[in-house]
């Protein structure tokens, strides 16, 4: 048995899934380790602990993997007592092994259970008594399974379920079952702890900004600075006061919105049915939902009848969904793939019918419950968010650190000085902690906060809801946004524009009116194939479906009751909904008018493209398919023979005008079929072609603009969608994403078959040249700049992945138009962007783009709901116009978070330069000099510097994200010499005073308070304060200027004022409170406000150098480096090779020379 193991990678070498998308849960993949408890180490460390007065526990608190190797060793995982797991993302976490007793009996509920993977999987780790091991971590259980050598997903256990499997459960479980399923398997809940206030303090106390902050009090209390030091103790209350109520008050929040506990129906093994709590309920259960529906408690799949749902907690769309039975069949059962069939946790069944006894309610098999739910997998994510990869704030964790080594540097001086100086060593050793305080400030996290708390609450405003804060800042670097169409760059409704039947001898003329057909296939193919359905009398579906049927002129109508008259009306099918033609047309035409009943739908599936029905005739004398969706797909089901000639040719022609084609066909059925179990496969092959469905889908107003605003920000702007690739282009093209002079070049990419290797081939638009000039007018990268622009469908770019991966880069390196794409799709081209190092935002309104949204760096989803758990950002605008606006808000936040940042390093330095020079002439600052630089100067100013907004106009230049960078590391060291310089130049022009008076130098610190030397440091320290404050305070180009932020500024004039104020005069009263010394020398006072003034002179004149790439020239000497980004790489590679794309060439992946990434 190895020492070591994985969750998902267990030592059979079998994988043991963890049923978690990997998008929307931040565990996927962790590395587990096993530890048992050493008794002496324990004593040991106990020992240890009492001995640093709790030192050690606190270390061991934030380092919870030393905690475990200085009190465990190493053991197998079988025997494990605890575990050390790493996540992917490097984070560790420690987790108790915990045991439960199984009851007698057990092996034997193993052996019958249906399915093979069960039998002697779980560890019954036999001593004296049968005992499951498992662990939780995230909500999660992990259980140990001996087979796999592995602990695993519990959920491992039914992930080879079947459909077949599925409706076996329909019989019930017994009540044995259920609760040994209950031991393995857990309570269905999905709990968000909500802690007491008492547990909150006392996590929040060890936070390490708080321990620093109560070291800090503590050694400030020894220095006798008792009004500065209660003064910072009581912000501390007051912080902590807040954080807590607010922590406390999400928590319960987020715990009401995630607790739904109910009571469900379900049908035991015996057939009697039984009211129980859903906190009981496990994977196989069987449950009667009633037929005015409820908010279901876990995962389940449809079995019998049908549910009209509203999904728009998990998916933020609005338009409720038909859920229909899970088709039978050997095929293994995925949630995603048969989403019309699952229903999923935390939606609202608005309706369930056609399933339960006498026509009513439904029928479902529970197969995911508590945390392994999709509504328990997104309340996981935001309870544990995936870390957000920023280079911003991984830098400024290295920034503390070298603030740190100033620090060190700091100290080791004080300690030669003050040494010198013979100062007790007591005092010595508070001096050199007390520049620790100084140098490293404990507020820098929080102040970097308040520019995104301010950005966010500016969204709030306009209609943006985000949940996901430190994402605002990364859509300050957005470089490619990829937009959704139907319902994000065109109109969610579409408007019938016509239909044309069509047959083997070709097309007729097209139709207008759907309603003025003839009777017929095609007019009975639009009535009825479609999932609307009543809901208190009125229709509810897709807007597609909706305007299709309304063209018609048909109704529809839905069983009652039992609905027997209906399906007696029938020839006795069951019948799910009857659609009837006008009365006057019923009464005056043939029997093909007759109105028709849906006994059986197929819903639309974007992975299949299309939907189907079966239909009977009056009587039950007739039955038909009816088959819809994307014409490419519709045709391939047909015979040959009924699809025109001209197919190809009409398709083209409505599509490149922009209009949304849809396909039609049908084929008449055995009246002896067993419709009600007919197979899907069955349905939808051997098909009669119709015609098309031809849709008119407005673009929005408002996209236009927004694109040509991205565009002239040089912002990458890309359309994925699920519709045909030439509606695509001519929407691409309506919008301004492919300008007018600028070409489109289709790639056609094949997989391998058994007949032919994989191609791929660059062909040119109709309106394209094929000149090979064409792939040499390539220039900078910027898209708006390019004369060409790749278009391709979902089946080229699986192929383009599967079979050329080297040419994939550059594909996507000049795409814009991605058509026909499935879910997974997009959120496959959002990672493969990700791989070329750019920063992606997704904008998408529907639950196709779920994924997609997740997977994106910034993800807005257009929705009506609040917040949707969907997408880090929900915009109720229901157009593309709040894109530009996160985006300035976004670099709002980040050129403001580094002028907080860079504020708080130069408070720091300078407050650690002022107590330097004092301590080396053997005195400091005065305890209400230090509050009133820390509480009235700093704090006021970090406070309301972050509310300047952001520019109208976005800019073409983004703004930088790395602290790290030359022009930051080299301001502020630039910034420190001025400081510094201007400090001494105080204290020099003071001494050389014939009035000056040396201090005291028998004694140290605040005992020889008033003196000059401090006066005179304090006072223009105090002015620096104020003047980097306004020097590091950026507007152009991506905030509006500083007079903008009218409380900033005032706030700026005024404490100008009374620093100039103490200055010049500052009475009987402040002075002596103060502890400034009484010059009365006005030219002195003068002249300091005079170096102040040049001081801020020469630190705005730099910083304005500095942005205007004074420092770009240290670079050269270092010579020019390539750029880390990969796509900016690939573009200067793919700009410089001639030969791309090779147009009209058919290449394979052994062909032809491809441009590799180092």
């Amino acid at each position: 048995m190895h020492r070591r193991g994985s969750v998902v990678e267990p030592l059979s070498g079998l994988q043991s899934p963890c049923p978690r998308d990997p998008l929307l849960c931040p565990v996927s993949h962790m590395d587990v380790q096993g530890y048992k408890w050493v008794r002496w180490r324990v004593w040991l460390c106990h020992l240890a602990a009492l001995l640093s007065f709790g030192l050690l526990l606190l270390v061991f608190h934030w380092r919870p993997r030393l905690g475990i190797l200085a009190r465990c060793c190493t053991c197998p995982l079988a025997l494990a007592e605890v575990l050390l797991l790493k996540t992917e993302y490097g984070e560790s976490s420690v987790v108790e092994v915990l045991t439960e007793e199984m009851e007698d009996g057990s092996l034997e509920i193993l052996e019958d259970l249906e399915v093979p993977e069960w039998r002697d999987t779980v560890h019954l780790y036999k001593k004296e008594k049968t005992l499951l091991r498992y662990y939780l971590f995230e909500g999660l259980r992990y259980i140990w399974l001996n087979k796999k050598g592995a602990f695993c997903c519990v959920s491992v256990l039914n992930e080879d379920w079947t459909s077949r499997d599925l409706y076996g459960f329909q019989a019930g479980l017994s009540l044995q079952e259920q609760i040994f399923r209950r031991r393995i398997y857990g309570p269905n809940v999905i709990d968000v702890p909500v802690k007491p206030y008492l547990n909150l303090l006392f996590e929040e106390v060890l936070n390490p900004f708080y321990v620093f902050q109560l070291f800090s009090v503590i050694l400030w209390l020894s220095d006798d600075y008792y009004f500065y030091a209660m003064c910072i103790l009581l912000i501390s209350i007051f912080s902590i006061t807040i954080s807590l109520y607010e922590t406390r008050k999400q928590s319960i929040i987020l715990h009401n919105m995630a607790m739904s506990l109910t009571t469900v129906t379900i049908r035991r093994s015996s057939g009697a049915e039984e009211r129980v709590n859903s906190v009981d309920l496990v994977p196989g259960d069987c449950i009667l939902i009633p037929q005015d529906g409820l908010v279901l408690p876990c995962d389940a799949a449809l079995l019998s009848g049908e549910c009209l749902v509203n999904e728009s907690m998990l998916t933020g769309e609005s338009v409720p969904v038909l859920k229909t039975p899970l088709p039978d069949g050997e095929g293994k059962y995925n949630s995603e793939t048969e989403r019309r069939h699952t229903l999923f946790c935390g939606t609202q069944l608005i309706q369930a019918k056609g399933g339960g006894p006498e026509g009513a309610g439904a029928v479902a098999v529970v197969t995911s419950t508590g945390f392994f739910t999709a509504k328990g997998n997104l309340v996981s994510s935001i309870m544990y968010p995936q870390p957000v990869n920023f280079r911003f704030y991984q830098d400024a964790i290295k920034f503390l650190l070298i603030l740190g080594v100033i620090a060190i540097i700091g100290t080791i001086y004080n300690i030669v000085t003050l040494y010198r100086a013979n100062v007790p060593l007591p005092k010595l050793v508070i001096r050199c902690l007390d520049v620790v305080t100084i140098v490293v400030p404990p507020a820098l996290p929080a102040a970097i906060t308040t520019a995104t708390i301010y950005s966010q609450q500016r969204l709030k405003k306009m209609g943006v809801f985000c949940i996901s804060p430190p994402r605002i800042n990364v859509s300050g670097k957005v470089t490619v946004f990829c937009f959704d169409k139907t319902g994000t760059l065109t109109e969610d409704g579409l408007d019938v524009w016509g239909v044309i039947e069509g047959g083997p001898d070709g097309f007729s003329e097209l139709v207008a009116e759907p309603k003025l057909l003839d009777p017929g296939p095609m007019l009975s193919g639009l009535a009825c194939c479609h999932t609307v359905t009543i809901l208190r009398g009125h229709p509810i579906g897709d807007p597609l479906e909706l305007k299709m049927v309304e063209a018609t002129g048909w109704t529809q109508e839905e069983p009652e009751g039992n609905g027997k008259e209906l399906d007696k009306e029938f020839g006795g099918h069951k019948v799910l909904a009857v659609m009837r033609p006008p009365t006057k047309q019923y009464q005056d035409q043939s029997s093909s008018s007759e109105p028709v009943a849906i006994v059986q739908r197929f819903p639309f599936s974007s992975a299949l493209q299309r939907m189907s029905v079966v239909t009977v005739s009056v009587g039950g004398g007739s039955a038909f398919a009816f088959i819809k969706g994307s014409p490419e797909m519709v045709a391939s089901l047909c015979q040959v023979e009924t699809v025109p000639a001209q197919f190809s040719s009409k398709l083209r022609v409505f599509s490149s005008e922009g209009l949304r084609v849809l396909a039609l066909a049908y084929k008449p059925l055995e009246i002896n079929t067993d419709l009600k179990n007919i197979k899907r496969e069955e349905v939808e092959r051997g098909m009669q072609f119709l015609g098309f469905l031809i849709m008119k889908n407005q673009v929005k107003p408002e996209s236009a603009g927004v694109i040509d605003t991205l565009r002239l920000a040089k912002l990458r702007n890309i359309m994925v969608t699920g519709d045909n690739i030439l509606t695509a282009v001519s929407v691409a093209k309506s919008c301004g994403m492919v300008g007018a002079d600028e070409k489109v070049i289709f790639v056609t990419a094949t997989p391998h078959t058994a007949n032919s290797l994989p191609t791929i081939k660059f062909t040119p638009g109709e309106e394209t040249s094929s000149s090979p000039l064409i792939s040499t007018q390539i220039s900078n990268g910027h898209q708006h700049d390019h004369i060409y622009h790749f278009a391709l469908n979902g089946k080229s770019f699986a192929a383009l992945c599967d079979y050329f991966p080297n040419y994939l880069p550059k594909v996507l390196m000049r795409a814009t138009v991605f058509a026909r794409m499935s879910p997974d799709q997009k959120t496959q081209l959002v990672t493969e962007l990700q791989k070329l190092n750019y920063r992606v935002g997704m904008c998408g309104d529907g639950a196709n783009d779920c994924g997609a949204l997740r997977a994106a760096d910034v993800g807005v989803s257009l929705s009506e709901a609040e917040a949707s758990v969907a997408s880090p950002f929900t915009s109720r605008t229901e157009n593309i116009s709040c894109v530009p606006l996160l985006i300035r808000e976004g670099r709002c936040s980040l050129v403001t978070s580094f002028s907080l940042f860079k504020y708080m390093a130069m408070y720091s330095l300078i407050q650690f330069c002022s107590v330097n020079i004092l301590y080396t002439l053997q005195t400091t600052l005065g305890d209400l000099q230090f509050l009133f630089i820390d509480i009235f100067l700093v704090t006021f100013l970090a406070v309301v510097m972050g509310r300047g907004g952001p520019n109208d106009k976005l800019h073409t230049k983004r703004p930088p994200a790395s602290l790290l960078a030359l022009p930051v590391l080299g301001g502020l060291f630039i910034h420190t010499c001025l400081i510094v310089l201007a400090q001494l130049s105080a204290l020099y022009i003071t001494s050389s005073k014939e009035w000056f008076i040396p201090l005291n130098a028998t004694v140290f610190g605040a005992e020889n308070l008033p003196n000059m030397e401090n006066t005179s440091v304090f006072s223009l320290s105090a002015f620096q304060y104020i003047i980097l404050a306004v020097v590091v305070t950026k507007g152009y180009p991506h905030k509006k200027p500083m007079f903008y932020n009218i409380i900033f500024f005032g706030l700026v004039i005024i404490l100008l004022g009374v620093v100039t104020w103490l200055v010049l005069y500052p009475g009987p009263l402040v002075g002596p409170t103060l502890k400034l010394y009484n010059i009365t020398d006005m030219n002195y006072k003068m002249l300091l406000v005079g170096v102040a003034a040049l001081n801020f002179l020469a630190c705005f004149v730099i910083e304005v150098l500095i942005d205007l790439g004074m420092l770009n020239c240290l670079r050269f000497l270092r010579g020019r480096r390539p750029s880390k980004k990969k796509y900016k790489l690939l573009d200067t590679l793919v700009s410089d090779s001639p030969s791309w794309p090779p147009l009209g060439q058919t290449l394979y992946p052994t062909e032809h020379t491809v441009i590799h990434l180092s």
